[in-house]
């Protein structure tokens, strides 16, 4: 591999306070042939004009300023069309990339081959003020992995649990651009395209924390399972086309366990419809002599719920 475009899509919606930090840490990259695209997604506090004093001392960022914030999806895909890398990193305004990054993410790239399509690492969690509050992967005294970290074809293992730090992927571009980009009828991301992916490329792991990711209580990634939230709808719809995806009994069981996690998160979050989706969509694959009982026992666990 010889010096390839590597663009880094950085999302910004109220970022006024982190969004310096995480646009030098791409500047600090070890790698330096970068193109780095800034999108503001309608801030109300004073983002713009961070990110335009950034861009005034460098000048080879390109910036797109919403006027209104139009969805996560739709504008990273903004950015994605105007990017020229053949690799793409997703980073949110308020994480961070240690310096070896991207170099770490092209050397596991060059190892593995073209048909590996994502890379991704291990990452350590920050608070607001940057300190670490904890790290992805669990490991041992001496920081060996407590478990195997799937890669590979990844299919199953996606579609039935969470197991990546989602802004620690690099890709390559013609993977999203195969899938038509995010999906902007989603609230969010990460797992519609974990899911699209899986089925078309494989995935590989660089046991290196190169990340380091923000938690916030108002973050978009935060809310999934909120009181009421609005976002497990998006997942149900995932779940969807897993359904049609999938082609052996393992997807099937992987997605069987999907529904029945996400039920349960949708039930104590008091998302009742979403409870009620995700019960019938597991009904659906269930043995013929189970599925009435199931069915019935979750209707009345709903209606005490209601």
């Amino acid at each position: 591999m010889a010096s390839p475009l590597v663009t880094i899509i950085c999302l910004c919606y109220n970022h006024e306070k982190y969004i310096p930090e995480a646009v030098e840490s791409i500047i600090n990259q070890t790698y330096t042939n970068l193109e780095i695209i800034i999108i503001d997604n309608g801030s109300p506090d004073n983002s713009q004009e961070i990110i335009k004093d950034i861009a005034s001392e460098n000048p080879d960022i390109k910036m797109i300023m919403l006027n209104e914030n139009i969805g996560n999806c739709r504008a990273f895909n903004l950015g994605l069309k105007d990017s020229k890398g053949e690799f793409i990193i997703d980073l949110s305004g308020d994480d961070i990339l240690l310096p070896d990054r991207i170099k770490e993410g092209l050397k596991s790239f060059a190892e593995n081959g073209e048909e590996y399509g994502v890379n991704f690492t291990d990452a350590l969690y920050i608070d607001d003020s940057g300190k670490v509050i904890g790290q992805h992967y669990k490991r041992d005294h001496k920081g060996l992995l407590l478990d195997t970290v799937p890669e590979g074809n990844v299919y199953s293992d996606l579609l039935e649990r969470y197991f990546i730090c989602a802004p620690t992927m690099m890709m390559r571009k013609s993977i999203i651009d195969q899938l038509g980009g995010y999906d902007e009828n989603l609230k969010y991301e990460d797992f519609d395209f974990w899911i699209r992916s899986g089925k078309i490329t494989k995935y590989c792991y660089t046991d290196i924390v190169l990340v380091k990711k923000r938690v916030l209580k108002n973050s978009l990634s935060s809310g999934q399972y909120n009181w009421k939230s609005n976002m497990l709808s998006s997942t149900y719809l995932v779940c969807l086309k897993a359904e049609k995806l999938n082609e052996t009994e393992s997807e099937t069981k992987a997605l069987c366990k999907r529904s029945i996690y996400e039920f349960r998160k949708a039930l104590f979050s008091g998302n009742l419809k979403d409870a009620h989706n995700f019960s019938t969509l597991l009904v659906r694959h269930l043995k013929p002599g189970s599925q009435r009982s199931f069915y019935i026992l979750m209707n009345n666990i709903l209606k005490l719920w209601s």
